[in-house]
Parts: C-alpha cells; structure tokens; sequence
C-alpha cells in the first residue's frame, strides 16, 4: 500500500496565500454541472410530484417502488424499531437525546415588548414554524445522531410538525436511524434522498407535505437543491463536506492528533482536515502516526482519498499565528489540544465548533455532548451559526402607538416621506388629525 501524507504548507512560503486559497475552494459545491442536474430534478418533482419521487428512488437509490404511498416509513414501524435496539445502544440514544435537549432547553427566547415612555408600546412575538423538514444522509453511513440534532430543536421551540427524508440503498431501513426518528417524536419519515427529497419538501407532492423549513446535511447535489429552493422555503445554511482544523503542541500525543484527524476524514472522501502547529517534529510524529492507523480503519479507503486530497500540515511561527489562520479558515470544528488552550481558544471567532483542551475531540460533539453538530462548514461560520432552537422560531414586529404618540412623531414621519417622494405615505398620517 502506498502511503499517505498530510500536504504541507509553511505560512513563510512565498507562494502560502496562493495555495492556501486553493485549498479553500475546494469542491466547490455549485459548479455549472451540479446546478443543471440539480435544477432538472427540482422541476420534474414540481411537474410529476409522486411520479417523479418514485422514478429518482429507483434510479439513484435501486429501489422500485410501485406505489408513492411505500416511501413512507410507518410510526409503528419505527417504535418496533426502538423497542428492537439492544438496550445498551437503546441507553447510549436516549442519553445522548437528554443531553442534547438539556443543551438547547438553554436557548429558549421569549417574546418581549417595552414602553417608550412616549405613548407607543414596541416588540417582538416569536412563534414556531409549523412544518418543518429534516434531511438526513444515508448513502456511505447512517447518521441517527443527525436526526436528534434536528429534531430536537425543533420540538423545544414549539414546530407542529416535523417531516424526515432518508434515502435507502434498495429499500433498507437502517433501524438504528428509524429508532433515533421515533426517540425524537419526528411525525412522519419519507424513503427519499437526493435534490429530489429537498423538492419534494419545498413544493409539497400528493404523499409529501410542503414545509415552510429545511434543515439537516447531504451531499453537493442536496446543498445545491437547498440553494435552489431558498425563498420558496427557508433553509438553514449550506452545508458542505465535513472539516475539522487541529491546533497542537508538543505536549499532545501525535496519536491522538492523528485519531482526531482520521476520524474527521473517514466521513468523506472530501473531508477537509488540516493540522496547525509550530513544531516540525510534531508534524513528522502525526504523520508516522496517520500511517499506522490507517490501516486498522473500516472506511480505510474513504479516509485516505480524504488524506491524499484534502489534509494540510500547516507550519506555523507561533500560537498567534495559528489563531490568524483559523479565524481565516473559518471550519467547520477546531480542536486546540494543548496544555493551556484557552489562551488560543478564546481569540477564535470564526468556527462552527471550538473543542478545547486534549480530552475534548470532535468526536464527542458529534454524538454526545449536547451541542447542535449541524454547522456551517466551507469557511461559512463566519456568518451561519449552528443548527439550534432559534432556527425554528420566527419573529413578528409589534408596534402599537397611541394618538399622543403619533402627534409627537408625525412632522418628523411626514419629512421623511416626502424626501423620499412618498406623499401618499404623509397623507396616511396627515389624515388622522381632520
């Protein structure tokens, strides 16, 4: 077996910026191919809805379905499911589930109004989406976590209804995934993935319900179908191949550095996982270390295309350095494994997720610490945030103003509308005091 090496970049090199900024757009999601295929489907789904869904099902997923009324997945179907769970994974899902409900029970907001003092009342009302849809992945792997992630956010901020999509390669169910939709109260789960599920969301067909909301991962195909549809429905961001960016030092074991960083790569083929440090001969020990346990993993090949074409090594001078380029890189997770990180961890501020200190691996947010690990990913956590509560609730202005308070205001209301030609929005006003 050949072997695999991190590519290393040296922020002193003359041409760093140039290859640094190759490195960042990468895989690019929206290429003139993807938007063209991606566009065909949403359109065929909004012209032959059931008919369209069954046609995709069979040909990217080899699964016929005779019948549109199959792509749903039964609630009993789904609590035989969980009931069917070993009990030690059945536990592991149901505290992983307390925990992230305890987490976003913390991100409740209320509606709020104040007085003005000046006769006028002013605020705003939240209230949760109605409907509300989750995309879940299950082409290379089952993502059940997925699933808690989204849907139990959305219960805690109040949405009526939550629809699933799942794709399933030749129509199997991956119990694990039907057991977490069950545990998270989802309402009903659909046997459709691709731009196809994301149509069939956004413009409704005679089996699948519109929603007002998209959220949850997928491939570029999926991403793209989101972009497309925004407006018609809301989504939650654009989320791409997974990516985590390591700041260590010398006083990590290199193993654990390169666990961290195969675990990341192991997802996709287009992972993005990059190392940061200042030490030559922590890199090389990484590097040893990368080859000796690639071999042991499952998904061996997935993790080495991510390797061979994606990881980085960058050198840096020092900490400050680091903490420029990853505020510059804005991934999706940083892990700073070092003896004091919160010197480092807390200049950061562009990051889905920052993991801090040498027992704090990405790992345990993906599954169980609590926070939301849908994030923004492809530099985008300099303006997305993480999946939460606040993504299920949306605000409505309230204004109420009493006839003092118009009088006080209406002259200065009046000027403005004029300015900027608006005499019919003066004359809403002027017409009160007659």
């Amino acid at each position: 077996m050949s072997k695999t090496w991190l590519r290393r970049l040296d922020t002193k090199a003359a041409d760093f910026d140039v290859a640094l900024e190759s490195l960042l757009h990468r895989n690019d999601p929206f290429d003139a191919t993807v938007v063209k295929i991606t566009q065909g489907i949403i359109a065929d789904v909004r012209d032959r809805g059931d008919a369209a869904l069954c046609e995709y099902t069979a040909r990217f997923d080899d699964f016929k379905v005779l019948d549109a009324a199959t792509l749903e997945i039964s609630s009993s179907a789904r609590e035989e499911a969980f009931q069917n769970l070993p009990s030690s994974l059945r536990q592991s899902l149901e505290a992983a589930s307390k925990r992230i409900q305890d987490f976003h029970e913390h991100q409740k907001t209320l509606s709020w109004e104040y007085d003005d003092g000046c006769g006028s009342r002013l605020g705003q009302r939240l209230t949760p989406l109605e409907r509300i849809g989750v995309y879940v992945p299950g082409g290379k792997a089952a993502y059940p976590s997925s699933i808690l992630m989204s849907a139990i956010p959305a219960r805690i901020a109040g949405v009526n209804e939550i629809i699933m999509v799942v794709p399933t390669p030749r129509g199997e169910d991956n119990n694990l995934v039907l057991a977490a939709s069950h545990l998270a109260q989802v309402d009903r789960v659909f046997r459709i993935g691709g731009p196809q599920a994301v149509a069939a969301l956004a413009v409704g067909t005679k089996t699948v319900p519109r929603v007002d909301k998209i959220v949850g991962p997928g491939n570029r195909y999926v991403q793209a179908a989101k972009k497309l549809v925004f407006g018609s429905v809301n989504i939650d961001m654009i989320a791409g191949p997974s990516e985590v960016a390591i700041i260590a030092d010398e006083t990590c074991d290199p193993s654990w550095i390169a666990a961290d960083l195969l675990a990341q790569a192991e997802h996709d083929e287009s992972a993005g996982v990059w190392l940061i440090c200042w030490s030559e001969s922590l890199m090389a020990m990484v590097f040893d270390q990368i080859q000796m346990q690639l071999e042991s993993l499952d998904r061996n090949a997935i993790a080495r295309m991510a390797i061979d074409t994606n990881a980085v090594g960058f050198i840096v001078a020092n900490e400050n350095a680091a903490v420029e380029l990853v505020n510059h890189i804005a991934p999706e997770h940083v892990e700073v494994l070092m003896e004091e990180p919160d010197c480092i961890s807390d200049r950061i501020q562009n990051a889905g997720a920052v993991f801090i200190g040498r027992y704090s691996p990405t790992v345990i947010g993906d599954y169980f610490a609590g926070p939301n690990h849908v994030l923004p990913t492809a530099r985008t956590s300099r303006f997305f945030s993480p999946l939460g509560v606040y993504d299920f609730l949306k605000r409505t202005n309230i204004i109420r103003y009493s006839e003092e308070a118009i009088e006080r205001s209406q002259k200065m209301i009046e000027q403005f509308a004029i300015a900027e030609g608006l005499t019919g929005h003066a004359r809403s006003l002027t017409i009160r005091n007659h």
